[in-house]
């Protein structure tokens, strides 16, 4: 009777900030028309166009909430969305980063898999070529940022890395054509070795020769310090890690997902939400990032859609997805604030920057909404096909 309570009262939880997202997401929509959501330090977000890499986890969050409720309204605005990416890439437009299936997974791949847009489709398998340009042969990682040869980033890879390259995996699939999957397998093994510590904990970025792709060492474009533990990049590692298992069914990615979860997870502060670093000192200042515990929160869901039902991590990780998104919408959630724009409070950019340090995230907001349809109705995002 007790667990039937609990069960019941998280329902009821999920489906009220669902709620709430979805009127809120239409509100933005018809307030800012086809622009998008960028970052400020204002408690609100900055309108404007479609040139950053966030830009997909808004889209994305408009194809959510047409999912659950198959209003037009959403489908119909995402799909303006789209047309805005097809123009972007089209001129090439801020494209000189591997964030592109951060644009266009959430964006044009939704779009083929909810409507079977076959326009979509080729623009997705179109942005898959763009990435590859930024595949480096001397060192066989995908790099990070900037053009081949930039003095800072020619040789950089980082972790955020590994939730772009499902869009890779998916070519593979869709085209027949191996060289898409064999690249993104190689660059996740790239990353496994050397983004990935002996503790289970990463670093955020990881420099290498980029004449010969030798390894120089470990460091931090946006954590507390080199040697430390952003926790955002953590929960890229565990869901990016988890998606390519899914992938490619080499099981020592999900080893690798498991091992970053268990990490993330023994660190997390008594109300269930990380703060920015795992290493950064902790006192009254200290920010938080809500958007990392999102992001943990959607991975250890999709571990354990991995594992058998007698796995003990099966039930500990929905067991602390679950008390993480119940921190989130109880405590740092505007489910209270009807004029709200933002979905999600206290998340943070780059701190350390004083760039967005303790603000709302549009990637919080699109993970956050992931996950509670996830617990609440089994809609997993857009990150591979469904079955």
């Amino acid at each position: 009777m007790i667990e039937n309570k609990q069960h019941n009262k998280s329902v009821n939880l999920w489906q009220s900030a669902i709620r709430d997202a979805v009127d809120k997401t239409k509100s933005n929509i018809l307030l800012h028309e086809k622009q998008f959501p960028h970052i400020t330090s204002e408690k609100k977000y900055s309108w404007g166009e479609n040139t950053d890499w966030i830009e997909g986890f808004y889209t994305g969050m408009v194809w959510l909430c047409y999912e659950y409720t198959k209003d037009p309204f959403f489908s119909k605005s995402a799909m303006e969305h789209v047309d805005s990416f097809r123009d972007r890439l089209a001129a090439n437009r801020y494209m000189d980063h591997h964030d592109i299936g951060f644009l266009f997974l959430p964006s044009a791949f939704a779009a083929w898999t909810l409507l079977r847009d076959e326009s979509s489709r080729k623009l997705a398998l179109e942005a898959a070529d763009h990435l590859l340009l930024r595949w480096r042969t001397e060192g066989q990682y995908i790099q990070a940022w900037g053009p081949k040869g930039d003095k800072d980033n020619g040789g950089r890879i980082i972790i955020d890395c590994m939730m772009n390259i499902p869009l890779l995996y998916w070519a593979s699939d869709q085209t027949g054509e191996s060289k898409y999957a064999e690249i993104a397998g190689k660059h996740a093994d790239l990353s496994r070795r050397y983004l990935m510590r002996g503790d289970d904990s990463s670093y955020h970025t990881f420099y290498f020769d980029p004449a010969d792709g030798s390894p120089i060492r470990g460091g931090t474009h946006q954590g507390y310090q080199d040697g430390s533990t952003w926790t955002r990049g953590q929960a890229w590692a565990i869901y990016g890690f988890a998606l390519s298992y899914r992938y490619t069914g080499n099981p020592s990615y999900l080893d690798t997902a498991r091992r970053a979860a268990h990490y993330f997870i023994r660190r997390i502060p008594e109300d269930g939400v990380v703060y920015w670093d795992f290493d950064a000192p902790v006192n009254g200042n200290t920010p938080r990032d809500s958007s990392a515990s999102a992001i943990a929160a959607c991975g250890m869901i999709e571990i354990a859609s991995h594992l058998v039902q007698d796995d003990p991590d099966r039930e500990f990780f929905m067991d602390a997805a679950s008390r993480s998104m119940a921190s989130l919408v109880e405590h740092y959630s505007t489910v209270e604030d009807s004029h709200a724009e933002g979905l999600l409070r206290h998340g943070s950019y780059h701190v350390r920057g004083n760039l967005g340090p303790d603000d709302f995230m549009i990637w919080g907001d699109y993970y956050y909404l992931e996950a509670l349809l996830r617990l609440e109705k089994g809609i997993p995002g857009y990150w591979y096909e469904r079955t």
